[in-house]
Order: structure tokens, then C-alpha cells, then sequence
């Protein structure tokens, strides 16, 4: 049997697979399915400072191979987080505590209030989702460079993931900020911005207009960003984007990933990360391969 264990910025993972921010809840409900504490960790909810409600319904749309979502960061907010959730996650799994602001102090305040608590930070600058904050941090080099300094400022012992957007120009360019600004990690793609029309009504199907597109579909070309950004930094990347399976997953880390993170397809089937993080040490043992991290970075180009 392979060695699924790998290290994440210091920190040891019983295996590379992760559920995504917001499609996991917190892990209580999936809990009541499987044992969560079989995953390599857990990325939470996006945490604000208050309590958030979200947009208005309708907010989720199907299309073909992919959803959109506009759920707005819908949130109890991370003091209840901490009160609430925090120190039974903490007992079943790794705990990335993805955190969302509208302004650069709100960022530094969070992760000044989650410094020390969590094992990982997860900096969300890339929601398309909602009015402020968010992607407006995350989308040109220099924004990026400073919301990520400031976070680190204030978690200066937890490692710092920065989660970035594919809806840029540059991806190697916004990777690099993030290095500059601090980041001890990157993860990427956040979902795409798109539109979905109610042809009908001749008007958008989503209340907010346009959402955040991810499922299957996106594959390929988070794949292609994954590869952009691990060769244009040293930091280790957690890949994401359409991941069904444990083929997909090997793709991510053959691109240059290390830890690998699971989203809609939690929504399809509740024991996706599971059976992924099962598939993952089925492919290593069918393919002699002894460790699973031996498989980051090995992609050869024609």
C-alpha cells in the first residue's frame, strides 16, 4: 500500500485530499456519512468577521458539466466558528480556516482572530460573488501583494494559503504577488465568472446576475493554471477545479500540486472526497508508486 501522507507547508496531511471552501460546510453533515477524519483536511466555509446571509435566492444554476453559484459567502461569522465548530473539527482533521474580507483591516483582523487556532489560513481574495471585497483583491498583481502582507502580519506562526482567481490576465504574475506579499502557500482556480440565462424570462437565472462556474467542465484549464503557477513560484500549490476522480486528482499533482482540493463534486455524491482519496491510493498501488507526493511536479512536455 502507498504512502498517502504528505507535508503541506510543514504540516504532515494523512493524504492530499481536501474538501473545497464552501462545499463542505464545516463537516459536521458529511460526517454523519463517513468519517471525515479519513480525508487529509478540511477547507471551511468562507469565515467572515459578522455573521453574513448571503444574495437572494435563486443562486445556484445548472448547465452542462458545470453549476454557477452566487451563495454570497453565507456565513455564521468566525467567532461562532471558533466557539461552535472549531475544536471538533480540530479533533477529526487537518482544519484550513478560508477567511473573506471587504477591506484589508477586516482581512488582518481575522487572521490576527485565527492565528494559532487553525492549522492552515486560506485567503479568499478570488469570490466573484459578492459586491465588495473579495475578487477585488485578487485580481491585479499589486492588490494582491498587499492584502497578502497584511494577512501574514497577523498569522505570522499559521501558514498562509492565498486562493487565487483564474479571472486575470496573469496567472504566473499573481502567483509571484502572492509570494512577494508572504504566502507560505498557493491554491487555485476559484471558480470562473459566468451567466446563465433563463432564455424564457430573457433574464439571468442567478438573482446576482452572474456566478462563480466550477464543476468538471473547468478541468482542463484549472490543470493548465495549476502548471502556470507552480512553475512560476517555490511555494507549494493546492490544486482544484473539476476533480471527480482520482485520475483527475493525479492530474493536479503531475502539474505540480501537492494537496489537492474537492468541490462540486461533493454536491453530486457526498462520498466524493472519500472515494477520491480511496481511488488516489488504488492508482499509486496499481502503478508502483510507493509515496503519493513522489507524483507532484512530474509532468513531461512533448
Amino acid at each position: 500500500m502507498a504512502d498517502m501522507r504528505v507535508t503541506l507547508c510543514g504540516v504532515e496531511l494523512k493524504n492530499p485530499v481536501i474538501p473545497a471552501s464552501g462545499t463542505f460546510g464545516f463537516g459536521r453533515e458529511y460526517d454523519e456519512i463517513y468519517d471525515i477524519s479519513r480525508l487529509g483536511g478540511v477547507a471551511t466555509k468562507g469565515l467572515t468577521l459578522l455573521p453574513r446571509l448571503g444574495n437572494p435566492t435563486p443562486r445556484i444554476a445548472e448547465s452542462h458539466g458545470v453549476i454557477l453559484n452566487a451563495v454570497g459567502l453565507q456565513n455564521p461569522g468566525v467567532e461562532h466558528f471558533i466557539e461552535h465548530d472549531l475544536a471538533w473539527l480540530k479533533g477529526k482533521t487537518r482544519v484550513i480556516a478560508n477567511v473573506a474580507g471587504s477591506t484589508l483591516a477586516e482581512y488582518g483582523e481575522i487572521c490576527a482572530r485565527l492565528e494559532g487556532l487553525v492549522d492552515f489560513i486560506e485567503l479568499n481574495i478570488s469570490c466573484p460573488n459578492v459586491k465588495c471585497g473579495g475578487m477585488t483583491f485578487g485580481v491585479k498583481p499589486e492588490s494582491i501583494r498587499e492584502v497578502t502582507a497584511v494577512a501574514k502580519k497577523n498569522c505570522p506562526r499559521t501558514p498562509l494559503i492565498v486562493k487565487l482567481s483564474p479571472n486575470v490576465e496573469s496567472i504566473p504574475a499573481n502567483a509571484r504577488a502572492a509570494e512577494e506579499g508572504g504566502a507560505d502557500c498557493i491554491s487555485l482556480v476559484n471558480t470562473f465568472t459566468g451567466l446563465a440565462i433563463d432564455i424564457e424570462r430573457r433574464r439571468p437565472i442567478l438573482f446576482n446576475n452572474t456566478g462563480g462556474v466550477s464543476g468538471a467542465g473547468i478541468k482542463p484549464i484549472a490543470v493548465r493554471m495549476v502548471y502556470e503557477a507552480a512553475k512560476a513560484v517555490k511555494l507549494p500549490i493546492v490544486g482544484m477545479g473539476g476533480i471527480t476522480s482520482a485520475e483527475d486528482a493525479v492530474e493536479f499533482l503531475m502539474a505540480g500540486a501537492t494537496a489537492v482540493q474537492v468541490g462540486t463534486a461533493n454536491f453530486t455524491d457526498t462520498r466524493a472526497s472519500l472515494a477520491i482519496a480511496e481511488g488516489l491510493n488504488d492508482w499509486c498501488d496499481r502503478h508502483l508508486v510507493s509515496r503519493v507526493s513522489e507524483l507532484t511536479g512530474t509532468l513531461k512536455l512533448n
